[in-house]
């Protein structure tokens, strides 16, 4: 029965955003795809503790919820990237006071399909792969199979992650872009999706989505370096190479029903969910 009505009001919530907002006892929250399943989560099991208030979670990617954050869409955004400096330009002329939270840490995990013989790459030989500088799986000690790229969107904080530091390596001075070549795919699952059923194919996304039907790639940071797993114990000891923070932002410090529901998210509570969804607690 709970279910049942989570759907219906998350289903309100999408179709039309008003219906939240004159909520009193709603909050929107909007962002980052990596996060959704984790957002879901926290809402469904804070829903549960709080039955008279509703929370609804809906992606889109993490520009799209420091965008609807600036435009008073939203009462939260999460984001798998920090904000923009000309993000929180336009907001604060908007009147909007962008507040950081970090809620969780995450390993970006590369992956390809369990027919693949390739099992771990460097970073530089990422960046290749990526770049569309290494085009066939036998120049990295696979088959005679030309590599199929997917990426996230543009407007995903995967997607500028990856790029920043792993085809730029963190150099701000780099000008290094993903293959033209690249798929551009709207989701962490399309991704899945697709890895699933493509033995050439290629792609990232938080570790949270991988499952059987994807093989993740050991990554190491040059030849003579270990290569390492994306797995929580690699991402609290700093080991894996390539990981992040989860933020959510607010305007401003949170306040009622928000500062409850992020409260909720940095409980010992909410903490085990995070967890429980293969993420990385930050306590």
């Amino acid at each position: 029965m709970f279910k049942m009505l989570f759907i219906i009001l998350i289903t309100l919530a999408i179709l039309n955003p008003a219906f939240a907002a004159k909520n009193k006892n709603s909050i929107q929250v909007k962002g980052s795809d990596t996060m959704v399943n984790l957002g879901q989560a926290w809402a469904e099991k804070y829903m549960q503790d709080y039955p008279n208030e509703f929370v609804a979670i809906t992606g889109g990617g993490s520009g799209t919820g420091i965008s609807s954050l600036i435009s008073a869409a939203c009462d939260i955004a999460m984001s798998s990237r920090n904000i923009k400096d000309k993000e929180i330009v336009l907001a604060k002329q908007k009147g909007i006071n962008p507040n950081e939270i970090k809620v969780a840490l995450d390993g970006l995990a590369v992956v390809v399909n369990p027919k693949n013989p390739v099992s771990k790459l460097t970073l530089d030989e990422l960046a290749q792969i990526f770049t569309g500088k290494i085009t066939n799986w036998k120049e990295v000690g696979g088959q005679d199979l030309k590599i199929v790229i997917l990426s996230r969107e543009v407007n995903s904080g995967t997607h500028v992650y990856f790029k920043e530091h792993v085809l730029r390596k963190n150099d701000p001075n780099s000008k290094a872009e993903f293959a033209p070549t690249a798929l551009l795919l709207s989701s962490s699952q399309a991704i899945a999706d697709e890895i699933a059923g493509n033995a050439s194919a290629i792609g990232y996304y938080g570790m949270g989505y991988i499952s059987a039907k994807q093989k993740a790639i050991l990554i190491a940071n040059d030849e003579k370096s270990e290569y390492i797993a994306p797995i929580i114990e690699n991402v609290v000891n700093g080991k894996y190479p390539v990981s992040r923070p989860l933020f959510l932002y607010t305007n401003g410090e949170p306040l009622g029903l928000v500062k409850n529901f992020v409260d909720f998210i940095l409980s010992a509570e909410g903490q085990d969910i995070v967890l429980k969804t293969d993420f990385v607690p930050i306590r």
